[in-house]
């Protein structure tokens, strides 16, 4: 059975990055993103302003989603826009979040 190249990435970023691959499904669950299209997601991918599923009620939902599934408390001070620019800065706030907590 033949693998695509986005499942070759998501299980290769899923080893080297697991932040990045938990957050990858829990964009996909929360926006109803199709799994392929966010396996793509790299770091310069745009959210915010960019994809028209993350709306500021959709923010709301994903922050909590990503406070419950990675254990971490979200701030309302913490949040601004360039942590939701990209999937890099979403990714790099969520690793700090987790460091912190740790």
């Amino acid at each position: 059975m033949a693998t695509s190249h986005a499942t070759e990435n998501a299980i290769e970023s899923a080893i080297d990055d697991p932040v990045g691959a938990k957050l990858r499904q829990v964009l996909a669950d929360i926006l109803a993103l199709d799994a392929e299209r966010v396996a793509a997601f790299d770091a310069e991918t745009g959210l915010f302003g960019h994809l028209p599923e993350l709306d500021s009620q959709a923010v709301a939902t994903l922050l909590t989603e990503i406070e419950d599934r990675f254990g971490i408390v979200i701030d309302d001070e913490d949040v601004d826009g360039e942590m939701l620019e990209t999937f890099g800065g979403l990714r790099d706030f969520v690793r700090a979040k987790c460091a912190a907590a740790a």
